[in-house]
């Protein structure tokens, strides 16, 4: 995407913030789309993350909000702009993280926008399955298979022509060695999250004075830069990703609809009455339309839907059943 087409859209979408824009500015901004596939193609990205530009305090809001107070071709609003390009064409990746993570995942080696997932063979035989939201780096040389995981989640199931050399995913909290194994790793926010599915995990946190642990097949466990947290069974349903399903059991439907949220550039909400019902079954990532339709019709909830002129679109489970 060409620097200067990305940030005249991320221009127009500023400009299209008001309730409602003059008809003369409605004009022009579709006169721009149509004057070059470029333009076209830039707002198309906008439009597959329209439902992240709304999130309130995300960095994504508080650069819309300060690129809209500020005056044109003010150095506030180019820097405003430019922060909105790494967000909005950086990849689902760069959501809710620092700068300098933002920058990692824009120039990560693999990337997979919101919705997007993606399955690859290493050159050692390592089967990798790469979930929505995520970008990773790839370091295999003469000594090393080394996976750092800037942002997101991986199942990795390593092969066995690896030359002696070991397989690890380095996270921001640290380092989960495998010993011959398949195992999932996410990045979560100030800690990694990882289950063992076969083989055994070595987890060892960034800070050299805290322990490190051995995760056994059947077990996953939370770790941060300073110590791993209590063992748990590994959750067999977290997988279900990778054949386009979420599966979850007794899950809060706040909670729930946070996770079907990465799969998708809609917001997803519900009423705070109705946060606490519980859910359960399995759902297909292809449309969470359907999914946010079954869910009102099982939990006799209504379904509100917002769109904007620009293409937002906010979708809410509400107590009063819709007519």
């Amino acid at each position: 995407m060409p620097p200067a087409v990305a940030e005249r859209a991320l221009e127009w979408l500023v400009e299209l913030q008001t309730p409602t824009p003059p008809p003369a500015t409605i004009a022009a901004w579709q006169a721009w789309r149509a004057a070059h596939p470029d333009h076209e193609r830039a707002w198309q990205r906008i439009e597959s993350v329209r439902g992240r530009l709304q999130v309130l305090a995300s960095p994504v809001s508080t650069a819309i909000a300060q690129a809209t107070l500020s005056p044109r071709r003010s150095p506030g609003r180019r820097h405003a702009i430019k922060t909105l390009a790494v967000l909005v064409f950086g990849g689902g990746a760069a959501w809710g993280m620092t700068r300098s993570q933002q920058w990692s995942a824009w120039n990560a080696d693999l990337r997979t926008a919101t919705g997007q997932r993606r399955t690859l063979v290493l050159e050692d035989g390592t089967q990798l399955a790469i979930n929505s939201g995520s970008a990773l780096d790839l370091v295999f040389d003469a000594h090393q298979r080394r996976i750092r995981l800037v942002a997101g989640e991986l199942l990795a199931s390593t092969g066995k022509a690896g030359g002696g050399r070991p397989f690890m995913v380095e996270t921001a909290e640290g380092v989960a060695h495998a010993l011959g194994t398949r195992y999932r790793v996410r990045q979560l926010a100030g800690q990694t999250e990882v289950s063992v599915y076969e083989g055994a995990v070595r987890l060892v946190p960034r800070n050299p004075f805290a322990e490190a642990l051995v995760l056994q097949a059947g077990q996953q466990a939370r770790f941060s830069a300073d110590a791993v947290g209590v063992v748990t069974a590994a959750d067999q349903a977290a997988t279900a990703w990778v054949d386009g399903l979420i599966v979850v059991h007794g899950m809060r439907l706040q909670d729930f609809l946070a996770e079907l949220g990465r799969y998708t550039a809609d917001t997803l909400s519900c009423d705070p009455a109705a946060a606490g019902l519980r859910v359960s079954g399995s759902f297909p990532l292809a449309d969470t339309g359907v999914v946010m339709d079954s869910l009102a019709l099982t939990l006799g909830l209504g379904v509100q839907r917002r769109q904007r002129i620009w293409g937002a679109r906010h979708v809410r489970l509400v107590l009063a059943p819709a007519a």
